[in-house]
């Protein structure tokens, strides 16, 4: 019924307007550019292209093959591999076809455990025990953020894996890639790094560039630093073409069928976008992120890593468990419009996940509306006044909303300043 339709519209106004009047902290989501936005709402939405430019099941393909091309031809020129697939739609989806394609019940494989950080994709219950393996955990320290030298060189070398997997969802430190590159050839695995947060800040040269440390597939969703629609990649440097054919023919038929092309031309403006804005845009990326870790620990809030400067990516891992723990603060600091979420630390259980300890904040929505290191000690306020002195969160809000209006504006992107919260025709118009 039309009434259904109408308050499904109106729910998304909704949505709109609130988060025109919050300040997004969620690490990993961002703000799309006007341009990639229009591509959305084009008629690539309503189009089936399943298989590969030139070699299609559908006809009426020829301009949805230009974009697809042109896409790979960004994407490769952007991280500087050999091999792009542009058609995972989403982070998850990339992930599961370089597992179809390398894993299966008769693999094994190590990576970074859940409560240290690492994606549920990778855990056993997530997509590595859908193809039948259980990872081995590499050991972790807490001081640090980080994994363990020679306790992972150790289990590489006992457990021999197929693949060694690398990457993490609180990722504020690179991974020691370099010092382990001697395992890795000696043990002879594919070794995989999960991008998804880092994604932009590495196309940008402001991370760790993973395929110059021996990193053989790298994927990663392309809607936080890299900030693009909700969608996948897989980037590599194949070892030989039956790795390459593998991933190929994982994502397809293996785990996609048609992939959303309107999305996948909407991610080809982002990185085009990134190439020109990119470097800029993550530099201040982070300087905002250590700015507001710093503001954070300087009224009393414990941000884990104060020692390293916080972070050197996007993203603050925040210890609350003496104020309540992360659930009930985040929920406390959404009826303030500001908006996070609630994290494992690494001391919590995995099955405390509904209840952690932490609380996770990113930096790129912020920075994205135009904020600077400045304004990030009156975000640390905000967030002091409900997680240090337990105010009124209707009181913050009101404060949130008075200083966001100064923020309406994306920036970093080829229609610089154009309202944030507003869709331009650009398809109309030209």
């Amino acid at each position: 019924m039309k009434e259904d339709a109408d308050y499904i519209h109106e729910q998304a106004k909704k949505h709109v307007e609130w988060f025109s009047k919050s300040l997004p902290m969620i690490a990993s989501e961002n703000i799309i550019s006007p341009m990639a936005r229009d591509l959305m709402l084009s008629e690539f939405q309503d189009k089936y292209a399943e298989g590969a430019p030139g070699d299609r099941y559908y006809e009426g393909n020829i301009y949805v093959d230009n974009v697809e091309r042109k896409v790979q031809e960004l994407a490769k020129d952007t991280f500087g591999v050999d091999y792009a697939d542009v058609r995972p739609i989403s982070g998850t989806n990339a992930n599961q076809a370089v597992l179809m394609a390398l894993g299966g019940s008769d693999k094994s494989i190590t990576a970074v455990d859940v409560s240290s950080g690492a994606h549920i994709s990778s855990a056993k219950f997530g997509s590595v025990g859908f193809r039948g393996m259980a990872p081995k955990t590499y050991p972790f320290n807490v001081e640090e953020m980080n994994i363990e030298v020679e306790g992972t060189k150790e289990l590489i070398r006992e457990v021999k894996p197929d693949i060694a997997l690398f990457g993490r969802s609180v990722f504020l430190f690179p991974p020691p890639l370099e010092e382990l590159q001697d395992v890795f050839e000696e043990v002879g695995c594919h070794v995989w790094y999960d991008a998804a947060h880092v994604l932009g800040l590495i196309a940008a040269g402001e991370f760790q560039q993973p395929m110059e440390n021996g990193v053989e597939i790298m994927t990663g969703s392309t809607h936080k630093t890299l900030p693009g629609p909700q969608r996948g990649l897989i980037l590599a440097n194949p070892r030989d073409e039956e790795t390459e054919t593998g991933l190929f023919f994982g994502m397809f038929p293996g785990v996609v069928s048609n992939h959303h092309l309107h999305t996948m031309a909407a991610l080809g403006v982002a990185l085009a976008e990134h190439q020109k804005f990119g470097e800029e845009y993550a530099k201040q990326i982070i300087k905002n992120a250590q700015a507001l870790g710093q503001s954070l620990h300087e009224r009393g809030i414990k941000v884990l890593c104060e020692h390293k400067g916080f972070t050197e990516s996007h993203a603050l891992a925040i210890d609350v468990q003496d104020q309540g723990g992360g659930e009930t603060l985040v929920e406390a600091m959404e009826d303030a419009n500001m908006i996070a979420n609630k994290n494992l630390m690494p001391w919590d259980d995995v099955d405390s996940a509904n209840e952690p300890s932490g609380i996770r904040l990113g930096s790129q929505a912020l920075t994205r509306l135009g904020m600077k290191e400045s304004h990030m000690d009156e975000v640390a306020e905000f967030i002091k006044r409900i997680v240090v002195d337990d105010e009124d969160p209707e009181k913050v809000k009101n404060d949130v909303i008075e200083f966001r209006k100064d923020f309406q504006e994306i920036h970093y992107c080829f229609y610089e300043g154009f309202p944030a919260h507003k869709h331009l025709s650009i398809l109309d118009s030209k």
